[in-house]
C-alpha cells in the first residue's frame, strides 16, 4: 500500500531507541524499491528529518520489519534497517537490541503471534545475523499493556518490562581468538555477544571517559583515532572493510562512578551514544568478565550473581550474563545472556511518504550474509 493510500506503520519507542515498525508485506520485496520508500518515510537525506518520521539522529532514524517466520526455532522474523540521516543510506549490517524490545508487541497486535491470558513470550529470528532472542511482556486479558512500573535510563517515566533473553550464539565470543589485541598501537578487547565491539580504555585515547557526548565527538583527534582503530579492528575481527559500517562499535570504558562495574562511552560509529544499545552492553558485559581483557583494573565488579549494571552518559543498563572463561584451548563462551527493557506504541496508522525524486538506490550490503556479523 503505496501512494496516496500511505504505508500502514506503527511508531515505537524501544528501549533507548523511536522506529518505525512494519510488516514485511506493507514494503515492497525489491531491497532497492524498499530502502528508497524508507528514505522517502524517514525524511532522508536531511540533518533535521523535517519531512519525514526521522528524528534527526540515527536513535530516531530505525526501521523493524517483521513477518512470520519458517523457522521453527522462532515465531516471527525481525529485520533492522539502520536509515542514514544527511545521506540516501539504508542498511542491514548490524542489529538493535533497543528496536528488538518493540518486535514482541508489535507482533502480537499485528496477530501474527497469539497472546497469552497474563504474559507472552516470543521468539525472534533477528535476520541480520541470524541469532535468536526471546521477549517476555505482559498482556493481561490476551491484550498488550505497554503501562507498568519499569524504568530504564534515558527514557522518562515507566512502562511495562520487556525481558529479552539471548541463547548462546554460534559464533566466537573473541572474534580474533584473542582476550587482548594491539589495533592500531592500542591494547584493546574484541568481543562480540549479539554485537561487535572493541572495548579500549578512555585513558589509552587521552580522555576519561567522563565527558559529555557533545564534547567527545568535537574532539577532531579523538575521531581520527577513532576511526583508525575501527577500520583495522573491523579487518581483524573478520568484519572486512568497515569503512561505510556502523559496526564494530567503540566503548571507551572509564571506573565506574555511580555504583555500577564500568562506565562507558559508546561510538557509533563516531556519534557517541547517549546511553549505550541494547546489544552493545551485552557485548561490554561479557568482555568484562574475561580475565586478561582491557577491562580488568578498570571495572569493579559484583562478587556474586551474574549482574552487571553498565554506566552511560544517562544512567545505567543492567545486564545478567553468564560467562565460561574457557581454559588452555577452550574459547570463552557465553552461557545466559539477558537484559530489561521497556518498549511503547506512539501511533498506528498509516504514513505518507514524500514522492518519489529519483530511482530507487541500489541495495545495501547485507550483514545478514556476512559469515563474521553472527556473534
Amino acid at each position: 500500500m503505496t501512494g496516496s493510500d500511505g504505508v500502514r506503520c506503527t511508531l515505537m519507542r524501544g528501549g533507548t531507541s523511536k522506529g518505525a515498525y512494519f510488516l514485511a508485506g506493507d514494503l515492497p520485496a525489491d531491497p532497492g524499491a524498499r530502502d528508497d520508500l524508507l528514505l522517502r518515510i524517514m525524511g532522508s537525506p536531511d540533518p533535521r528529518q523535517v519531512d519525514g518520521l526521522g528524528g534527526g539522529h540515527p536513535l530516531t532514524s530505525k526501521v523493524a520489519v517483521v513477518s512470520r517466520s519458517d523457522d521453527p526455532a522462532a515465531d516471527v522474523d525481525y529485520l533492522f534497517l539502520q536509515v542514514a540521516v544527511d545521506r540516501p543510506e539504508v542498511t542491514d549490517r548490524q542489529n538493535c537490541g533497543n528496536i528488538l524490545a518493540g518486535v514482541g508487541p508489535f507482533a502480537v497486535e499485528r496477530g501474527l503471534v497469539p497472546a497469552g491470558d497474563t504474559e507472552t513470550s516470543v521468539r525472534i529470528r533477528m535476520l541480520n545475523t541470524g541469532e535468536l532472542a526471546v521477549a517476555t511482556f505482559p498482556t493481561p486479558g490476551g491484550r498488550v499493556d505497554c503501562t507498568g512500573d519499569a524504568g530504564i535510563s534515558g527514557v522518562p517515566g515507566t512502562a511495562a518490562a520487556v525481558v529479552i533473553e539471548f541463547p548462546q550464539g554460534d559464533g566466537p565470543l573473541l572474534p580474533t581468538g584473542n582476550v587482548r589485541d594491539v589495533v592500531a598501537g592500542t591494547e584493546v578487547t574484541c568481543v562480540d555477544n549479539g554485537m561487535p565491539v572493541v572495548l579500549i580504555p578512555a585513558g589509552a585515547l587521552g580522555a576519561t571517559g567522563y565527558e559529555e557526548p557533545g564534547d567527545l565527538e568535537e574532539d577532531v583527534t579523538l575521531a581520527d583515532r577513532l576511526r583508525e582503530i575501527r577500520l583495522e579492528a573491523g579487518r581483524v575481527m573478520g568484519l572486512g572493510d568497515v569503512e561505510d559500517a556502523t559496526v564494530p562499535k567503540i566503548s571507551l570504558l572509564a571506573p565506574p562512578r555511580e555504583g555500577g562495574a564500568v562506565t562507558t562511552r559508546t561510538f557509533i560509529p563516531v556519534r557517541c551514544h547517549p546511553s549505550i544499545g541494547v546489544l552493545g552492553a551485552a557485548s561490554v558485559a561479557a568482555g568484562l568478565r574475561l580475565p586478561g581483557g582491557v577491562g580488568e583494573g578498570i571495572a569493579e565488579l559484583p562478587g556474586t550473581g551474574d549482574r552487571v549494571r553498565v554506566e552511560h552518559p544517562t544512567g545505567f543498563l543492567d545486564v545478567e550474563t553468564d560467562v565460561d572463561p574457557g581454559t588452555g584451548d577452550t574459547p570463552p563462551v557465553v552461557r545466559r545472556t539477558a537484559v530489561v527493557r521497556t518498549a511503547r506504541k506512539i501511533f498506528d496508522g498509516a504514513v505518507f511518504p514524500r514522492s518519489a525524486e529519483t530511482a530507487p538506490i541500489p541495495a545495501q550490503p547485507s550483514g545478514g550474509h556476512h559469515d563474521s556479523a553472527a556473534r
